[in-house]
Formats: C-alpha cells, structure tokens, sequence
C-alpha cells in the first residue's frame, strides 16, 4: 500500500464516500474528520480512522489532522445551512475566525478556513483528486437531448443562477418557459426541485452551477442519483450543469436513470451566458 496519506473533512451527502472509496482505490490512505449529524457514519468503514465533531469545532478539526500527520486535505460535502443557526457549536479558533471574516456561510468563511489550516501546514487541495471522469466534460450526457424550447430555458437558467450566485444565494434555479419558477436557498437543490414541482405541473429545467467567485477546492456543485429521482417526482425534463465545474455522483447509475424516465443531462461551458 502507497505510504501516501491524505486527509478528509467530511460533510453530508454521498460526496465524501465517492471520495474515500476513489483514494482507498489507487491505494491512499484516508484519515477523516467527520461531522455529527451531517457525514453518513458508512465513512467509518472506508477510511483508516474518523474523527467526529461538531459543526464549529475547528480547532479539534485541526488537532485530528495534525496528528495524524496528513500534509494535504481535501473538503468533500457541505453542511446543511439550517444546521448551522440551529447546531453550531464554535470553539474558540472558529469564533476568531467568524469575527475576522464577518458572516457565518459565506464562501469567505471556507477560504478562511483553508487558510487557517494552511497555517497549521496541511494544504488544501480539490476535492476531485482520485475521482477520475466524476467531472463531466462539455455534451449531452443522456439519450435525450433538449428541445429547441429547453435549450432556450437552460440558457436562460445560466444567466439567473450566475447573477444570484454573485450574491451567495444559491447554486440552483428552475425555469420554465422562460419563467423562473424557484430559486435555491438554503434547503439545497433536491428540495428546490420539489418545491419547484409544487408551484407548477412539471415540464420544467433545472440549472445548477458554479458562484462566480467560488473556489474550486471545496463546495463544488455535486448531483446524483438523487437529484434524478427528485426530478422524476416533481416533473422536471433537463437538468444543466457547467462541465468541468460539476461532481457527478454515481455518474452510471444517474445516467441510466435519467433515460429511464427520459430525462436530459447536459453540461455546458463554464461561463456560458
């Protein structure tokens, strides 16, 4: 087994999993610090040790990473917004960090973070690292390519969710016909979608992307299976995501269920208007 060793701040969803299973694979090992109540506990059955804290506790963060002697992290899952005005529990290094950059959620407050652990010495790198093709590149990646009308849509969704990306609103809109139906906030794009499907009857595009000035060490958009499937109950048809800029989970089995129900993927060049 390779002496290198990498470590994993975990956050919620299947990112953190995908990325443990793609080091273990090209034979690095994973020492990771975990999250309660956001990282699915199956992390502890693909990482050499875990290390579980609280939204907040950075300096134990730290403390774990350091002594398990890891020089590069990478940062895979977010934190459920609410969880962080109704659990977090800031030690004393994060209540000097939140006061130094101002706003608790911004994305000024991850490069703060990267930077407070550089410091430490433990660089942070991208989290796509090991992960191979999980970045699509430009094309339509179904059977199904969109319609003249949802293309139209689509580019319509790149430009609202650019603009409402400058202010840290959202990763996700839904348009349809040329309206925007939903805005993503803080419930994240599988309840933005549902939501969506609520106020319309489906025929809808979905659009997810990049902020502008986001770093592309952490908090990449991710979609799965489950963003699929959160499709198929609400209605939507297309989902659009910036290539080379998105984390495709599960790539296979998102794909095969998309032509299943007849659903279009697309990924467009990062930037297009």
């Amino acid at each position: 087994m390779s002496a290198e060793r990498i470590g994993l701040i975990a956050g919620n969803g299947r990112f953190p999993l995908v990325f443990a299973e793609g080091a273990r694979r090209q034979g690095v090992r994973v020492v990771a610090v975990a999250h309660r109540g956001e990282t699915e506990p199956d992390i502890e059955s693909l990482v050499e040790g875990v290390t579980w804290i609280d939204a907040g506790q950075i300096g134990a963060m730290i403390d774990a990473l350091k002594a398990a002697g890891v020089t590069r992290a990478v940062m895979a899952g977010g934190i459920t917004k609410p969880r962080l005005f109704e659990n977090f529990r800031p030690d004393a290094r994060a209540l000097a960090l939140i006061a130094r950059v101002g706003r608790i959620g911004d994305d000024g407050l991850l490069r703060a973070l990267a930077a407070e652990l550089e410091g430490e010495g433990v660089t942070v790198v991208e989290s796509t690292l090991y992960l191979g093709d999980v970045v699509p590149q430009p094309g339509v990646l179904t059977k199904r390519p969109p319609s003249e009308a949802e293309w139209s849509d689509v580019r319509h969704g790149l430009e609202v969710a650019h603009t409402i990306g400058r202010f840290d609103i959202g990763q996700s809109v839904v348009i349809r016909q040329g309206t925007v139906v939903a805005v993503e906030g803080i419930e994240g794009t599988d309840a933005t979608i549902r939501r969506a499907g609520s106020l319309v009857r489906g025929d809808f595009v979905v659009v997810k992307v990049c902020k502008p000035t986001q770093d592309r060490r952490f908090d990449l958009p991710a979609i799965g299976a489950q963003t699929v499937q959160a499709m198929c109950e609400a209605g939507a048809r297309v989902l659009a995501v910036e290539a080379g800029r998105t984390v495709m989970l599960d790539r296979e089995a998102m794909i095969a269920a998309a032509d299943a129900a007849d659903v279009s993927i697309v990924a467009v060049e990062a930037g297009t208007p």
